[in-house]
């Protein structure tokens, strides 16, 4: 019988009360001897049973035990924990309001992390963050998104045009469409520069570097619901991830984006855009399947494409067929 356990004792402690309930009174080496325990497990056993007042000594030489009526020292040791356990609650919803709050405040008075949730505060948050940058934003455009699906940022245009710079570090999920694609290219004929990075999951924004917004958790993302994370040292380090992102990442434009490709490129991507074999291919244009194989990777990597199926989509897309 494990009497004690709801009051925090442990089992050397209910079997000592237990047994000198039994035998009346007795001296620790008695008591050890009923209950089968040495004198150093027992010592402090019977020292815990003194201090919640389950037992009573009685002389010193030799000290005799005697064990307090359970309906009067456990009534008092249960009044005790259920105070205790009051407190306790107290603390424990204290500690969660700051931790809702993020732990820790800003020097405005704001808290460093709240959550938001529903999509509407997430949207809201998304426009207000880029109404209040006045240098930079700095993206990973990933799923999920609010809303089920990929939407135009057309406040990005008049955020640009009024001087607020534009990076973002395109999934190739955020350019699955020719609607998303399109959407793409016009934020970056606006000013915005963009890169692709395939398989990138960190979805993420940062407004002049001390704001951020990124989901609660990566692993089961929720469109519904966002982190604002507010001025502090979780900024810095979301802002060097989106850098080491960005380091990886295949520019969308540049200058060898700019002048195109050359001929010879042209006519390699529409034979594989038509489904040819490399060897075929390298038949077809004079050079060994090696070269073939070499200039492809070549031009994935400069179109930001994963496999050559993308890089003949991705080439489509600008204007290279």
């Amino acid at each position: 019988m494990f009497l004690l356990e709801p009051v925090g004792l442990g089992r050397t402690e209910n079997d000592a009360y237990l047994t000198l309930l039994d035998l009346k009174r007795a001296t620790a080496e008695e008591l050890g001897d009923a209950v089968g325990a040495s004198p150093a497990v027992l010592r402090p056993a019977l020292r815990r049973l003194l201090d919640d007042g389950l037992v009573q000594q009685i002389g010193f030489t030799p000290a005799v035990f005697v064990a307090v009526a359970p309906e009067e020292a456990l009534a008092a040791l249960i009044h005790r924990r259920r105070s205790d356990l009051a407190h306790m609650q107290v603390h424990v919803e204290k500690l969660a309001d700051r931790l809702r709050a993020g732990g820790g405040r800003t020097a405005q008075g704001m808290p460093v992390v709240e959550l938001l949730e529903g999509e509407d505060a997430v949207l809201a948050a998304v426009v207000r963050m880029q109404l209040q940058a006045r240098e930079e934003i700095i993206a990973v455009d990933a799923p999920p998104y609010a809303g089920g699906q990929s939407s135009p940022n057309d406040l990005e245009l008049s955020r640009l045009a009024a001087g607020v710079s534009y990076r973002c570090v395109y999934s190739r999920e955020a350019l699955a469409s020719a609607e998303q694609f399109a959407a793409m290219r016009r934020c970056v004929r606006a000013g915005e520069r963009a890169r692709v990075l395939p398989g990138v999951t960190l979805k993420m924004a940062v407004a002049d570097r001390t704001t951020a917004l990124l989901p609660v958790s990566y692993a089961h993302p929720d469109a519904g619901a966002r982190l604002l994370v507010r001025e502090s040292s979780l900024v810095d380090v979301l802002v060097c991830c989106f850098e080491q992102l960005w380091e990886r990442a295949a520019p969308v434009d540049g200058p060898a984006a700019e002048c195109g490709p050359s001929a010879r490129d042209r006519e390699l991507l529409a034979l594989l855009a038509s489904g040819l074999k490399d060897r075929t291919i390298a038949r077809a244009l004079g050079v060994t399947e090696r070269t073939v194989g070499r200039r492809l990777t070549e031009l994935m990597t400069r179109l930001g494409a994963e496999t050559r199926f993308q890089a003949g989509v991705f080439a489509a897309r600008q204007g290279w067929l």
